[in-house]
């Protein structure tokens, strides 16, 4: 007992600061898309899952990317990724850049912020993802970050949440069990779309056992990314319930 008891304390304090000014993604992280004012032909070419738009109306849809990359490397001249990772929005449509001001998640109403400001319970559902999505929000449980200092924590039971996280494209087989889900939950309750694949289908899109969201169950944070960065997520969720500006 005496050496664990050593053994920590000569590790200190391991829990990271956050937010913390100056905090990027690490180098190889790709983070917020920057559009140059060449057009967007060659990465558009290059994309393996139509993000980007060429013509009358460029733009790359963050919702559909899964920021591997290749755009960049084709057409270094047309997009650059930052180390931005404040990637997350209330609305499907914000997710689209097109070189204006890129408008971030919001935080809920009052009343919701007085609800769920200081305890916020999470209830995920892999609906036929790869587990990338849901290592990385296992990652936040971790002692580095402690996502429970926040008040937030991810529950068991749907009937214990006050928000559903979703990962995955939804496919035939889970979709039920989705509804099933978000129909145990009781109201007010808000719904979070994790990663490509839950946004809008990521690797899967169109594949005919792949059902996405159903529109019935209203989306009130999206975080792309294939699989976001914990970063992504942390920051998305601590905004979405006003713990930050």
């Amino acid at each position: 007992m005496i050496k664990a008891i050593l053994a920590r304390w000569k590790q200190g304090h391991r829990t990271m600061e956050f937010p913390s000014a100056g905090l990027k993604l690490p180098p190889r992280g790709l983070g917020l898309p920057r559009l140059k004012p060449a057009g967007l032909e060659k990465a558009a070419a290059a994309c393996p899952y139509g993000a980007i738009a060429a013509g009358e109306k460029p733009g790359l849809d963050m919702g559909r990317c899964v920021f591997c990359g290749s755009c960049a490397r084709a057409a270094p001249d047309e997009v650059e990724f930052t180390g931005e990772y404040k990637l997350c929005v209330s609305a499907r449509k914000d997710l689209v850049i097109t070189g204006k001001d890129f408008k971030r998640a919001e935080t809920l109403g009052a009343e919701l912020r007085k609800i769920f400001g200081r305890s916020f319970k999470l209830r995920q559902v892999s609906a036929g993802g790869c587990a990338a999505c849901e290592a990385d929000c296992n990652v936040l449980q971790t002692i580095g970050w402690d996502l429970g200092r926040f008040g937030v924590q991810f529950v068991a039971s749907p009937r214990h949440a006050d928000g559903l996280l979703v990962t995955g494209p939804v496919t035939r087989n889970m979709e039920l069990a989705l509804r099933k889900t978000y129909a145990a939950m009781a109201s007010p309750k808000v719904v979070i779309a994790c990663g490509a694949c839950a946004i809008a289908g990521g690797p899967y899109a169109g594949h005919e056992e792949c059902v996405g969201i159903p529109p019935e169950i209203p989306v009130d944070l999206y975080i792309p990314g294939c699989p976001p960065h914990p970063l992504t997520i942390l920051d998305g969720i601590l905004r979405l319930i006003g713990r930050i500006d």
